[in-house]
């Protein structure tokens, strides 16, 4: 298993930020992946997530999901076991 965090992004995207600000409030180090400035990302999460929508939140090999599956897995107090047996 991948001991990191990617997180797929494009430019304007507020869910994005909002993941991100999340990550960030956590501590967590993370790897973003912009799709507006690097095309081939998009294709590469999709391959990844099997979703085309942004953000995509990936913790090592767990794919997350999206920016509201990630504020849900944090409001149930998932969020940080996953963070800590991934990472």
């Amino acid at each position: 298993m991948s001991n990191q965090v990617d997180i797929y992004t494009r430019d304007f995207c507020g869910y994005c930020t909002r993941a991100i600000r999340l990550l960030e409030a956590k501590g967590i180090t993370f790897t973003e992946h912009n799709a507006s400035k690097t095309p081939s990302a998009r294709d590469e999460m999709i391959k990844r997530s099997g979703r085309r929508t942004f953000p995509q939140i990936f913790v090592g090999d767990i794919h997350i999901g999206g920016s509201d599956d990630l504020m849900a897995c944090e409001r149930s107090g998932k969020l940080d076991a996953v963070l800590q047996n991934a990472i």
